[in-house]
This record gives C-alpha cells, structure tokens and sequence, in this order.
C-alpha cells in the first residue's frame, strides 16, 4: 500500500472513531508539522501547541477533508492557518521577524487572499482553473524530469515558484541571464503546446496576467515539486546518486521548500524520546473530539 492509500485508510477508520487510527496519524505526521512551525515561531512550546491545535482543527473539519488532495498537505495548511492567525493576532512571536513583512504573509498565508484579476472571477472558476493550472506545471516538471533535466527544472523552480528575475537567477546558478530566458521561454512553449493538446477548454481566464499571479500559490498549495520521503531518506543516508542527489540539495539548501525542510529535520530525529512524548501528549489532548465527531 503506498503512502496516500495509506493514508486515505486512515482517514476511512478515523471517521468510524477507532482510536488506534487516531494515535497512528499523529505519530505519523507530527515530527514534521512540528518542524515546520517551528522554523517561524520563537519557541518551541508554540510551535507544540500549533501542531496540537492543528490536530484538533482536523478532527473539526475531517467532513469537509478532499481526498483528492494528499492528507499531508492538508495538515501542513491547516498548520500554516494557525500559524497565520496567532502571528496576526500577537499571541506568538516569529523566529526571524523579515524585513519585508508583507512579502513574509503573502507567503505564509496559504491562499486566501483573492488576486486583482482573481475578483472577477467566481470561486468554482478560480478553483478550477488553478487545478488545471496545477496539471500543466506537473506536466511539465516530469517532461524535464524524465529527461534528467534537472538543471532547467533548477531554473524553472526558481523563475515560476520563487519569482526571482533572469539575472538573479542566473547569479546564483552561474549561467548566463540570456540561458535563463532561453530556459523560461521553452518551458512557457511547452505549457502552451500542453494547454492545447486539452480535450475540454480551460475555465476561467487564462490570461498571462493571471497565470503570474498564480502560479507561485499554486506551486506551493499542490507541492509540485516536493520530494519523497523515500528519497529524502536516501539523501540523508547519503546513498541518493546524481542528478536525483544534486536537486535534493538544491530544494532544500537554495529552494528551501520549508515542507520538505520540515520532513527531512523530523527524519534526522524520528526516533527521538521527546517525540514520542510529544505524540502521546497531541494524542490525549486531542481524542475527545474524536469520540465526538459525527462519525465516532
């Protein structure tokens, strides 16, 4: 069984109320959320109380859970809504206050904040068009993974996911700004000739003002290039062969995805006392609501 099926098999028996479901989940999933709140907030004691209420924030909302998105990633957003409204609200301190502070929530808020072209649109249209949005990128990614061009990907991560400009990009990978321009406009030809070869027209407006809107949100919301757990395993074994080793490095050093940083810092300490202390700590706070959701 792979890990989304498994997953997905948790789901099913924590919506029947079992327990031992419950406390699986949460010894599965909270080094990681922990690692992640941790790297914003000043104290561990708060990024320990995030992961707990966002725990509890799932049991809450487990009828509205989407399946097609992967329970990881929901559970990383409901940290991320927690971790949002208690900075908002100064109930908790950051880690590294940034200088650019609204760059910081654009970044941090997952997804809630509505475009100027998004206005026009409903809902249901916007949602849509960023499913298909999210396709053609991941169409994309594996075109340039299959033919182990991972040094495009490097550059393409870098342009659409963290909008940083030719030259920037080109500084920090070494390469000249005009391949970095040469690289984007390739990948902008092959998304078009993707976006033709759909069967259905694309909802909503797929316009480039909005695509540059988008396109880093929809990155980040749907993990597109987010690695494994199996080979952020090799990696830390240091047993990952190259070009698959060089990009992991790259994720996590250049890129640093804080979802992926946050998987490869639990792996490191996975076995550790405190978490299993911390698990059995989530899992008591947390079981009532279990018993007390309609599916219990």
């Amino acid at each position: 069984m792979d890990s989304n099926a498994a997953d997905q098999f948790l789901v099913s028996q924590i919506r029947e109320g079992r327990q031992d479901a419950w406390r699986q989940l949460i010894e599965r999933y909270q080094g990681r959320l922990t690692a992640f709140a941790r790297m914003h907030t000043a104290s561990m004691s708060d990024a320990e109380d995030l992961v707990q209420e966002a725990f509890v924030g799932f049991l809450q909302s487990l009828d509205h859970f989407d399946a097609r998105r992967t329970l990881e990633t929901y559970l990383f957003t409901i940290v991320r809504y927690k971790l949002y409204d208690q900075l908002r609200k100064k109930k908790i301190a950051l880690l590294n206050p940034p200088a650019d502070a609204e760059n910081f929530w654009d970044n941090i808020l997952p997804g809630v904040e509505e475009t100027p072209s998004g206005i026009a649109v409903s809902a249901e249209e916007r949602s849509a068009f960023e499913t298909v949005l999210a396709d053609l990128l991941r169409r994309l990614i594996h075109h340039l993974r299959d033919r182990d061009a991972f040094d495009d990907l490097q550059v393409i991560e870098l342009v659409f996911y963290k909008g940083m400009r030719n030259l920037d990009v080109g500084n920090l990978l070494e390469i000249d700004q005009k391949a970095v321009a040469g690289i984007k406009f390739r990948a902008i030809q092959k998304l078009r000739k993707f976006l033709d070869e759909r069967d259905e027209p694309i909802p909503g407006d797929f316009s480039e003002t909005t695509a540059d809107v988008t396109v880093a949100r929809v990155w980040r919301e749907h993990r597109l290039t987010c690695l494994k757990r199996s080979t952020l395993g090799s990696y830390l074994l240091d047993v990952l062969e190259d070009p698959w080793r060089g990009y992991t490095q790259f994720h996590l050093d250049v890129v640093a995805c804080p979802m992926c940083l946050a998987n490869f810092e639990d792996m490191q300490v996975e076995h550790s006392d405190e978490r299993t202390q911390l698990s059995a700590s989530i899992f008591a706070s947390s079981v009532g609501f279990l018993s007390r959701h309609p599916g219990g």
